[in-house]
């Protein structure tokens, strides 16, 4: 089976209590692509600059994603810079330089119209509009987005929710679109608005997941020291629809092993800088927590 999954690859700077990196590969797609690869292969669209090191595009194709539709546009790669302090809960971002995402228009190739899984990372909901207008026969299509689209593009993200199975939202995000405090009351309310499922991120607390009859809430996997939380929920998200497009069928058994298999790749991404962790992260790796985790949650 495989996924396409559209978003940015960016260069991060991030200063958090355990240090500074400068310029490391970051982006939601590159996240999500690194934590999904596990489970099924991974078709990765995007636009870079003409700056953007020629290493990182070797690293990505030498961990299997396909990038064939990462587009290299004249002009300057999408940059983010961050820091975190504290608990590392809540990221302060000190500089955002759009460059050639400003004017992205995504183009894929005929055979990865066909592919029925698609996720839409954090980008401008135009964006994954044209993506998805783009797709022969999805069959499972999940969405991310951020703050600044609910605030300045609510009126595009909203048509989208329309078009896609599942919304994953942080809880602030969640709050934000939903107009509800309450997360539970958030969680109906974004159902309400066209997904069939929705998965509320929660930081350190963990996760909660809606489908109306089926509700599961999930607490992160115990993590000692947190070095970089930056693409944590592109993490979990990517373990998450990676292990489900390679089921015959979604029932509630199905979507826990997801839930818990996105929880235990994202507690690897917070241990290190960027991608670091979950570069050199291995299936018995994972499966060796994931054990660990079942035993915590009595799962």
């Amino acid at each position: 089976m495989s996924i396409i999954v559209l978003g940015t690859v960016a260069l991060d700077t991030v200063k958090t209590p355990a240090g500074f990196r400068k310029e490391i590969l970051g982006g939601s797609a590159a996240h999500f692509a690194m934590s999904a690869r596990f489970f099924s292969k991974v078709n990765l669209v995007a636009v870079i600059g003409e700056d953007f090191p020629e290493s990182h595009i070797d690293f990505l194709r030498n961990k299997g994603i396909n990038l064939c539709s990462l587009i290299r546009e004249k002009g300057k790669t999408f940059r983010w810079q961050g820091k975190y302090s504290g608990d590392c809960n809540l990221a302060t971002t000190l500089n955002t330089k759009l460059g050639v995402l400003a004017n992205f228009k995504p183009c894929i190739t005929e055979k990865e119209k066909w592919i029925k899984n698609i996720f839409l990372a954090n980008v401008d909901p135009d964006i994954q509009h044209k993506l998805l207008d783009n797709m022969r026969c999805p069959k499972l299509i999940g969405v991310d987005s951020m703050n600044f689209w609910i605030k300045h593009k609510r009126a595009s993200l909203l048509k989208l929710l329309k078009r896609v199975h599942i919304y994953v939202a942080n809880d602030a995000e969640a709050r934000d679109l939903s107009q509800e405090d309450n997360l539970l009351k958030a969680a109906k309310a974004l159902k309400n608005f066209g997904p069939e499922m929705i998965v509320i991120k929660k930081g350190e607390h963990g996760v909660l997941f809606y489908s109306g009859s089926f509700i599961f809430s999930l607490p992160a996997y115990p993590v000692l020291k947190i070095i970089d939380p930056t693409g944590a929920g592109d993490t979990f998200a990517g373990g998450f629809m990676g292990y489900l497009t390679k089921q015959k069928k979604i029932n509630q058994k199905v979507l826990k092993q997801a839930l818990v298999l996105g929880a235990v790749i994202a507690s690897f991404n917070v241990e290190g800088f960027g991608l670091s962790c979950t570069a050199n992260l291995t299936l018995k790796q994972i499966n060796s927590r994931l054990k660990i985790f079942k035993r915590i949650i009595s799962l």
